[in-house]
């Protein structure tokens, strides 16, 4: 009576073939890590249940900057083997559930429409807390339209650079603002 050898043998180990890894090849063109989030990301939004990682990141455009501050996606779970009529499920701040609850047809079609087909068939709500989404970016303040001083005026006139000119400028009125303080 003989005994088969543990799967870790030498003997069973030798037998293996063994794993060949992907390498991909090095050198080519560098890549922004920009267009290589998208491919990172992905298969941790697909572990929660997200098909498109951009519900979560445009979910303002989607439902509007208003909802999208009391209410985030968590995940959309799909009915085995398919890819429609799934259940989302969001986070909502507790005092906003109410509102939120109401407008859930509104939400629903708003996805279905960013995907493109009926993805989501019903909304689960959860109270938890929501961090706002970022705010845009507000623009530069126009340049100041008071006068330069007029000695300074004329010499800045010679400069090529806009921008350093601009910065030029504006530092000549700041002095004279402060000339005329004292």
């Amino acid at each position: 009576m003989e005994r088969e050898p543990p799967a870790s043998s030498p003997r069973r180990m030798a037998a293996r073939k063994p794993d060949r890894r992907f390498e991909r090849q090095r050198g080519g063109q560098a890549r922004a890590i920009a267009d290589l989030m998208p491919e990172i990301g992905r298969t941790a939004f697909r572990r929660f249940g997200f098909v498109q990682s951009s519900v979560v990141t445009r979910w303002p455009e989607i439902v509007g900057p208003q909802h999208a501050r009391v209410c985030a996606p968590e995940s959309i779970r799909f009915p085995p083997g398919e890819r429609s009529e799934g259940i989302l499920q969001l986070v909502v701040t507790p005092a906003h559930a109410p509102l939120i609850q109401h407008v859930i047809p509104e939400i629903i079609e708003r996805v279905n429409r960013f995907f493109g087909y009926s993805a989501v068939a019903k909304v689960k709500l959860r109270q938890g807390t929501v961090s706002a989404p970022a705010a845009p970016a507000r623009p530069a303040p126009p340049p100041s339209l008071r006068p330069i001083p007029m000695e300074l005026g004329d010499s800045l006139r010679d400069i090529g650079d806009p921008e350093l000119r601009q910065v030029l400028e504006s530092l000549a009125r700041s002095l004279d603002a402060s000339n005329r303080k004292d």
